[in-house]
């Protein structure tokens, strides 16, 4: 029988690094990302993941719901939407999405992420 696996809300003992250079927008931030689980089929995938203030081009392959923990973002879509989310807030960020992630104040969210097969 499978065990109940527990979501750690911090990513201190996680590695951190630099955003790729040819993703970086602004700044020079850093993340750090604990995955706490990914099932067998690794196409799902849960845990925290933390970053400093900067920005930088995301695409997203996968389905992600986020619950924001700490800090603020700005998301703001190539089709010029924008959503700023904060500490206590959730969303979802649906494959195919493309635009530019902006840490506005250091952040740390849970999150779980759904990769279709394909």
């Amino acid at each position: 029988m499978p065990s109940i696996v527990a979501i750690p809300h911090t990513a201190a003992d996680a590695e951190r690094t630099p955003v790729a250079a040819d993703r970086l927008v602004a700044g020079t931030p850093t993340q750090a990302v604990a995955n706490a689980y990914s099932d067998p089929g690794e196409a799902f995938h849960c845990g925290v993941w933390e970053g400093d203030v900067g920005a930088w081009r995301v695409h997203y392959t996968e389905h992600e719901f986020c619950h924001m923990l700490a800090g603020r973002v700005r998301i703001r879509g190539d089709d010029g939407s924008e959503t700023v989310v904060a500490a206590g807030e959730s969303f979802v960020i649906p494959a195919g999405f493309r635009g530019i992630w902006d840490v506005l104040e250091p952040a740390r969210k849970l999150y779980a992420v759904y990769e279709p097969a394909g």
